[in-house]
Parts: C-alpha cells; sequence; structure tokens
C-alpha cells in the first residue's frame, strides 16, 4: 500500500468514526503529533481526495472543514481492511482521548473580516453537525477588538448562548 493511500484511507476512517466535520487543523494535528506524515503530504492527499469526490470540504471563516461523501465512505468499506490493526488502535484512542474536544471545537467558530476602512465585523456561531443553531455578528472599530471576541466566544460560547437564549425566550 502505497503511504499516501494509506493516508487517505487514514482520513477517510477518521471522518467516518466522528460523524462530524473536522478541520484541517484538527486532522493535521493527529498526523503530525504523531509523525506519520508531513502537513505538505497531507495537504496533496486533502486535494486529490477532493478532486475524487471522497471528501468534501466547506469554507466557513478562513477555516477548512471535511466531511465524508457517500464515494468516500464506499472506498473506505471497500479497502478500509488495508489500514494496519495498530494504525486503527493509535486512530480510535486518539479518537477516544479527543473527541469531545474535537466536536466542540469543529462546532465553535468565531472569526472576523475588515468591513470599511473603519469596522471589522465579527461573526461568532455554533454547529451542530451542518447546521448552525445560534449565530451572531458583531461590529467593532478595531483588529484588535475583534481578534478578543474572538477569542472570548472561543472561550465564553455556552454562557452567552444560555444568556441570550434565557432572554429571548422570557
Amino acid at each position: 500500500l502505497e503511504p499516501l493511500t494509506l493516508y487517505k484511507l487514514m482520513v477517510l476512517y477518521l471522518l467516518k468514526q466522528v460523524k462530524f466535520p473536522m478541520t484541517n487543523s484538527q486532522i493535521s494535528d493527529f498526523f503530525l503529533s504523531r509523525e506519520y506524515t508531513t502537513y505538505y503530504t497531507l495537504q496533496q492527499a486533502f486535494n486529490e481526495m477532493l478532486e475524487a469526490h471522497l471528501i468534501t470540504v466547506e469554507e466557513i471563516h478562513h477555516n477548512s472543514r471535511y466531511e465524508l461523501t457517500r464515494e468516500g465512505e464506499e472506498t473506505l468499506d471497500f479497502f478500509g481492511d488495508r489500514i494496519s490493526p495498530q494504525i486503527l488502535e493509535d486512530m480510535d484512542a486518539y479518537l477516544k482521548e479527543n473527541g469531545v474536544r474535537l466536536r466542540d471545537q469543529a462546532g465553535v467558530t468565531a472569526d472576523y473580516s475588515r468591513l470599511n476602512s473603519r469596522d471589522y465585523t465579527v461573526h461568532c456561531e455554533v454547529r451542530e453537525g451542518k447546521d448552525v443553531v445560534f449565530a451572531v455578528d458583531v461590529v467593532v472599530p478595531t483588529e484588535e477588538q475583534a481578534e478578543l471576541v474572538c477569542a472570548n466566544w472561543r472561550e465564553n460560547n455556552q454562557k452567552i448562548y444560555s444568556y441570550a437564549m434565557k432572554e429571548l425566550l422570557k
């Protein structure tokens, strides 16, 4: 089995196991932290899988989120037995250890962009799978404030969501 083919099958396996979109950095973290391959080789695998329609990518505010397609699932069903038991064990252990964190990271996003010459728009959202369950856009006057809003959203999104829902539903 060629290394690049193995990496593709591994990505397909990870995406099938989690059942939610994973970001490029989440998948890369697994491969790079265990020194399976280089970042460049992994990006090549992503590009080839996208071209072959094995995965889809959704760009959400500078964040690439990958999902398994039907073709990708069929490919994994057909060739997945070529992934060694040791690698499967390693991936399963990683997902067991990091599954909740990965889901939360994939579901909570915040990013900003320049609105005009003076202001920045910050877009914050919470997703469950593909569905947006809560989103808010805020306009701030400086890039530093935009970065602060993003950081605070990542840290406090549950409190903010709870407060907003309590106020909206009373």
